[in-house]
């Protein structure tokens, strides 16, 4: 399918051409030591609060001495806190000097910033393709809370990997300005980019309820939501879910223009990248599969069908419970790819998700949330971003309000 254009918000000297795409506190600060922070509550266990997928490497020329600033919004709360990061698609290592992770105290200020440690070490090296987690710190995690996570990169950096349209603002210092990652004020952060680099994930210890991932494309990355305010719908889905005590995590892996049946070398299809994405996340318990919209142009309904029996098999056996989503209407999108014969195929797959034999443990119709009373192939006005495949705000709350909380397997009697 034909894809959009979206621009990155940089520092003018930084910028770079779009591409096109379809879319509590704790008591004391400072570092503990790695047994100290170790230390946790064996009825707890570690679950991802917050998560992103690499979608995207650059290069870059002339940076160092860097401190970049992101904003991250959690789900379920825990007593400690670690993060993830990632080199994946990078060709030369990246060295972070120091690492830093508080509760945010508006813009680009943190309340209190955390040192955190690799193997005891303040800085860490992560080889081309590699990763690398962080000591715990003990850290109280509010549900529902913005946390930063400040990475200063002392040396030449050449490769940046990233998720880009994060409907996020990250802030920057100026190349050269050093390490502010330890900054309460974010005076030294002086421009701007809506991606995270670097970071793929935010994990807290928490009662063992689990978390669930959302596998999905641009809809689920929450492309055309509101940026800055988390109106993706696995946010939305978020507050509802640690509305009933203990809560539960909610992670987005939603990346633009992903597919199920193909990918590219930093856009993986779904089917590879599940590994990395879904089944490797700290306490994932429950996938929501809300993908193929991007398939319908090139790929028959079967090949579809067949490629999301194999995620579900796939996350079965690893004993995770599947809900499929049904794909949403696009009839009149702005950059074109609907036909009738697109539609057959949406309603064919539709079909099998609604019905799917067991293949899912139960389904969320998203397709009915948002479409068109008056003619079912369109997304609904009340819906409508805009171009007519995208949805809203209203539309993103649309999908977690259609959710049978229940069906998540999570315990959950509250709606």
């Amino acid at each position: 399918m034909p894809s959009l254009s979206k621009g990155r918000h940089t520092h003018g000297r930084r910028g770079r051409l779009a591409a096109l795409l379809l879319a509590v506190s704790a008591a004391v600060a400072g570092t503990l030591a790695p047994a100290e922070a170790g230390q946790q509550d064996d009825r707890r266990a570690w679950t991802g609060t917050w998560a992103t997928a690499a979608s995207e490497h650059y290069e870059v020329s002339g940076m160092s001495e860097v401190t970049v600033r992101m904003p991250v919004h959690t789900s379920v709360g825990g007593s400690s806190v670690r993060i993830r990061l990632t080199n994946a698609y990078a060709t030369d290592p990246v060295t972070i000097g120091h690492a830093t992770v508080g509760l945010r105290d508006g813009g680009s200020a943190v309340a209190r910033p955390y040192d955190l440690r690799f193997g005891g070490q303040r800085a860490v090296t992560i080889p081309a393709g590699g990763q690398a987690v962080s000591d715990p710190v003990g850290l109280a995690v509010p549900a529902l809370a913005d946390l930063v996570v400040s990475l200063h990169l002392p040396g030449q950096v050449t490769h940046i990997t990233d998720h880009w349209w994060a409907q996020q603002t990250v802030y920057w210092t100026d190349y050269g300005a050093g390490d502010h990652a330890a900054d309460t004020s974010g005076d030294a952060y002086t421009w701007t980019t809506t991606s995270w680099p670097f970071l793929s994930g935010v994990d807290v210890t928490a009662p063992r309820t689990g978390s669930v991932v959302a596998l999905g494309d641009s809809i689920t990355d929450g492309s055309f939501s509101t940026a800055d305010t988390n109106q993706r719908w696995p946010d939305l889905l978020s507050a509802r879910l640690n509305a009933c005590l203990p809560g539960a995590g909610v992670l987005n892996a939603g990346i633009t223009s992903n597919r199920i049946t193909a990918g590219t070398p930093t856009n993986p299809s779904a089917l590879d990248r599940l590994e990395r994405d879904v089944l490797s996340q700290p306490g994932a318990k429950t996938l929501i599969l809300f993908e193929g919209i991007n398939d319908l142009g090139g790929a028959s309904a079967e090949q579809i069908i067949a490629g999301m029996t194999e995620i579900a098999d796939r996350a079965h056996q690893r004993g995770m419970r599947v809900v499929g989503a049904t794909i949403t209407p696009y009839k009149d999108f702005t950059w074109g790819g609907w036909s009738e014969e697109t539609e057959g195929r949406r309603q064919q797959v539709n079909t099998f998700v609604r019905d799917s034999g067991g293949v899912f443990d139960d389904y969320a119709d998203f397709d009915r949330a948002v479409r068109d009373a008056a003619d079912p192939r369109r997304l609904g006005a009340a819906y409508d971003s805009g171009d007519h495949l995208h949805p809203n705000d209203a539309g993103m709350k649309a999908f977690a309000d259609s959710i049978d909380l229940t069906a998540l397997g999570l315990g959950r009697p509250c709606s």
